[in-house]
């Protein structure tokens, strides 16, 4: 008796314990089903977060070790070969409103887990296509912001295939560039062009693509405000600075061939010499950055002994004169002075949380069969005669790529998809009764042209 007495004691707990097994079972179970249920839970909890290992390291995308096609030269900046055609890799079309492209839900082989796979876009890498909506303005009515002597449609030149192109990369989109639209996305927001005349050349095609190259009596010229007045005895200012009044938005430009601080040792005397800091941003730069939403930066061609010699440039490091022979080199200083920027520039951002940053690589001369100064002409008008794909990895300018290492200042890479434009150059062609005679422009580009397309690689990645 006392054993069955025992036995029922114990089954009494055990049967508890089933029982709530079952009970806590169905509750879970109608849990899952039911959607209301589903609501309560936290968003982390209802849809499961990829690791940080899925965005990689995004931040330094200008690191990537460079490679070459064997045809365009990394370090050779200013070829006079035209590359050969090469067959570039189809990736698929990635987001157009971000540098880095994503391709997300890839199955994998055994058809149950999902893995996540990400495809960075190189705007780069690509090739020219005909397009038949380019240009984008006409190179005869843009003359309130199209400086002469680039307006190549203005000159004795027949030949404008050149201008019906457009950068296609390879593994992402480039939205068609749509001038109302990006006023709207550019509203309240100012965009800054600092470097030499060929970021002179990127402001006027960017003024002309914006207004469509048509008289707009509603943008105001607002220099003052930036202290872009020509001073006495000046040929030019030192820039210039537009606001689309009806989307507060404005586009401004100023002159830095070197992008240094330039400083003159004695302000009364005009002929005195200049101090080229290489360790210090423009003035203008440190002055109005707090005002820029987009800053885009290049610098390259002014960097040779005749130049800085001509301008009477002395160069200073630590505020005094340099005394190091290494970096006295026009080469070394350069690359000082890029490396300078860049990560003053990177320090800034984080003060600046609203300014994207940008620095464009060197454009590409064409001069054949000489330079400038000794008889280089580059007189072919047939667009695309070298290829019209690039398929290295890498920048062609492995300096301001390496510069970038390790900041957030974005990459705007052009160099190798402007060397396969050598057509598109100003050449020899002059305005009848202006300019020089005989002598060749294989530095600047024709308007509508080349930049055009820079800036629609710059809009994809604003």
């Amino acid at each position: 008796m006392k054993g069955g007495y025992n036995y029922k004691l114990i089954g009494k707990p055990i049967s508890f314990t089933l029982a709530a097994l079952v009970l806590t079972t169905i509750l879970l179970w109608a849990w899952e089903k039911n959607p209301f249920a589903d609501t309560l839970l936290l968003p982390h909890q209802r849809f499961p977060m990829p690791s940080i290992d899925f965005f990689g390291d995004f931040s330094n995308n200008s690191s990537k070790p460079m490679k070459t096609n064997g045809n365009i030269k990394g370090k050779d900046l200013h070829l006079n070969t035209a590359e050969d055609t090469k067959v570039v890799e189809k990736f698929g079309t990635a987001p157009i409103d971000s540098m880095y492209a994503f391709s997300p839900g890839m199955q994998e082989s055994n058809g149950n887990a999902t893995s996540f796979q990400t495809k960075v876009c190189d705007y780069a890498k690509g090739r020219w296509v005909a397009d038949s909506r380019h240009p984008l303005y006409s190179g005869f009515k843009c003359k309130q912001w199209l400086s002469e002597m680039w307006a190549c449609r203005l000159t004795q030149r027949t030949d404008f295939s050149f201008e019906g192109y457009r950068w296609k990369p390879a593994n992402c989109g480039i939205p068609d560039f749509e001038r109302s639209a990006f006023l709207r996305r550019m509203q309240d927001k100012t965009i800054a062009f600092i470097g030499d005349s060929l970021g002179r050349q990127q402001f006027q095609s960017l003024m002309c693509m914006t207004t469509g190259g048509e008289e707009s009596p509603e943008v105001e010229n607002v220099g003052k405000e930036y202290g872009l007045v020509k001073r006495r005895g000046a040929i030019r200012p030192d820039g210039w600075a537009y606001r689309f009044s009806n989307t507060n938005t404005t586009i401004l430009y100023y002159w830095s061939a070197s992008l240094c601080d330039l400083v003159p040792l004695n302000i009364s005397d005009r002929a005195s010499d200049i101090a080229m800091h290489l360790d210090r941003p423009p003035a203008f730069l440190r002055q109005y950055l707090h005002r820029f939403d987009v800053l885009v930066l290049n610098t390259g061609h002014h960097w040779n002994r005749g130049k800085i010699n001509g301008n009477r440039w002395v160069m200073y490091v630590n505020g005094k004169p340099n005394q190091d022979k290494k970096r006295a080199e026009i080469g070394n200083a350069k690359n000082f002075t890029v490396y300078s920027i860049a990560r003053w520039v990177d320090s800034q951002l984080p003060s600046h949380p609203r300014l994207k940053a940008f620095f464009r690589t060197i454009s590409p001369r064409h001069f054949f069969n000489g330079d400038w100064n000794t008889g280089g002409t580059c007189d072919n008008t047939t667009p695309l005669v070298g290829g019209s794909e690039v398929v290295q990895e890498g920048s062609s300018d492995s300096v301001i790529e390496g510069a970038l290492k390790g900041t957030k200042v974005k990459l705007l890479d052009i160099t190798a998809i402007s060397q396969l434009r050598d057509e598109g150059h100003i050449s020899h062609y002059t305005i009848r009764g202006k300019g020089n005679a005989g002598t060749n422009d294989c530095l600047h580009w024709c308007l509508p042209g080349i930049p055009d397309a820079w800036n629609e690689l710059l809009v994809a990645q604003i």
